[in-house]
């Protein structure tokens, strides 16, 4: 900790990010660790998970205009809803960190991600006293696509029936942008591979 004039406490905060395609497991994986981050730092974490925050409000708003609340992936929707909707996210993890409160993030960003801006203090909204990591959970794209056709959400229905058109935004880090990430293949994750991420999220 660092003790400054004032005489009061600060001390480090961390903003992780789960980013990824759909059905790489990236929920699933941040719930799974949540916890175990918190016991591991002893700081007050928040969970914000863009379909949590947004899913119900997005669904009327597409609703509203095109009929059909699932529709998640056309172009009207990424080129109207998904930049609010994520700077929304980004702005409420800011207010939590400013409070004293660590900030797990879930959402693909891939557009963040490849540009590392996930990266960029003053586009975050975050001061220095905030350690940032971001976790890139991967599978290939079979076992991905396989994930989304099993859990039957209708929100998946445009990429499904689109696939070829949406597989076209699906990429891999290339070795210089993975070396700024914490890359994890979620395919058949063991314990200690979890455990391994831990470690490198609050290392």
């Amino acid at each position: 900790m660092t003790l400054h004039l004032s005489g009061t406490f600060s001390r480090v905060k961390h903003l992780i990010f789960f980013c990824g395609h759909a059905g790489t497991g990236k929920t699933t994986l941040a719930r799974r660790l949540f916890a175990p981050l918190m016991r591991a730092t002893g700081e007050p974490f928040c969970l914000l998970d863009k379909d949590t925050l947004y899913g119900a409000y997005s669904a009327a708003a597409i609703g509203a205009l095109t009929g059909d609340p699932h529709d998640r992936d056309s172009p009207l929707f990424i080129e109207h809803f998904r930049d609010p909707e994520y700077r929304s996210l980004i702005n409420t993890a800011a207010e939590n960190l400013e409070l004293g409160v660590s900030v797990v993030i879930v959402a693909p960003l891939t557009r963040e991600v490849r540009s590392s801006r996930l990266f960029d203090r003053a586009w975050l909204g975050i001061c220095d006293d905030v350690e940032i990591r971001v976790v890139w959970v991967h599978v290939n794209e079979d076992v991905a696509r396989e994930r989304i056709v099993a859990r039957g959400d209708p929100n998946d229905a445009y990429k499904l029936a689109h696939w070829d058109e949406y597989r076209t935004r699906l990429f891999m880090p290339d070795e210089p942008l993975a070396h700024t990430l914490v890359m994890f293949d979620n395919t058949t994750p063991s314990d200690q591979a979890r455990d391994d991420l831990l470690a490198r999220l609050i290392g």
